[in-house]
């Protein structure tokens, strides 16, 4: 075990490295070990505190669509992180403690990615083009809902079964976090309108929703809480 610990602790250092895709390697490794053997971040550090909060930032676009914004509270409840999103420069901050907020991070960007492919296979094989294009649209936003509503509640049941912070932390990091929003300056809360949803669109969503690798997301080799508008 003083084995695993040393090398989690290398880890956790490699995920401070100014190369982001090294860094979201190394914290993503770290999180898979920390899970594998029952650690908490309190075994690898038990006389060390965190001191301040780290900020990632992922690019995102200028408005964030429904289903976006619902991703990136989803990562961040399941990762004990925050999200910013910047609508002047398209890029969301992501903020959180140690490899936390590089996990984040990465699983929010693969997740975004790998939706969106699933959503085009879905719009190809089962929207016809005869239809006007406001319900496509309206397909393909009903989609996008249900298969981040499904992602959403599997990283809820994973945290349940394998928290990120152990009890003693997380008021520890909480306020590093509040700290590092605050010294960011004013931000907003953006509030979602009810969605016109298509039930079949959303259904299929859902269903995929489930084919996700989520682990893969996390411990995968490339590189909230409210969405919140600075």
């Amino acid at each position: 075990m003083e084995k695993i610990i040393a090398k989690i602790q290398k880890l956790l250092a490699l995920a401070n490295s100014s190369n982001e895709h090294e860094a979201a390697l190394a914290a993503a490794h770290a999180q898979r070990l920390l899970s594998e053997h029952n650690l908490a971040m309190a075994d690898i550090e038990s006389e060390q505190k965190p001191q301040s909060a780290d900020k990632v930032e992922a690019q995102v676009s200028k408005t964030l669509p429904k289903w976006v914004r619902h991703l990136s509270s989803g990562v961040c409840t399941a990762f004990d992180c925050q999200a910013i999103h910047h609508p002047a420069t398209g890029k969301m901050t992501f903020i959180g403690v140690g490899a936390d907020v590089q996990i984040a991070a990465y699983t929010f960007s693969y997740l975004d990615k790998t939706v969106r492919r699933l959503c085009s296979s879905y719009m190809k094989v089962h929207v016809s083009r005869d239809i006007s294009n406001r319900h496509r649209e309206l397909k393909r936003q009903s989609y996008y809902l249900g298969a981040v509503s499904t992602i959403n509640n599997r990283l809820r049941e994973q945290k349940a079964v394998t928290p990120t912070t152990p009890g003693a932390l997380v008021p520890v990091k909480e306020g590093l976090i509040k700290k590092a929003m605050n010294d960011l300056g004013p931000i907003r809360t953006v509030r979602s309108r009810r969605s016109y949803i298509d039930p079949h669109a959303y259904t299929k969503g859902q269903q995929d929703g489930h084919n996700v690798g989520i682990n893969k997301g996390i411990t995968g080799s490339k590189p909230a809480t409210r969405s919140i508008t600075r």
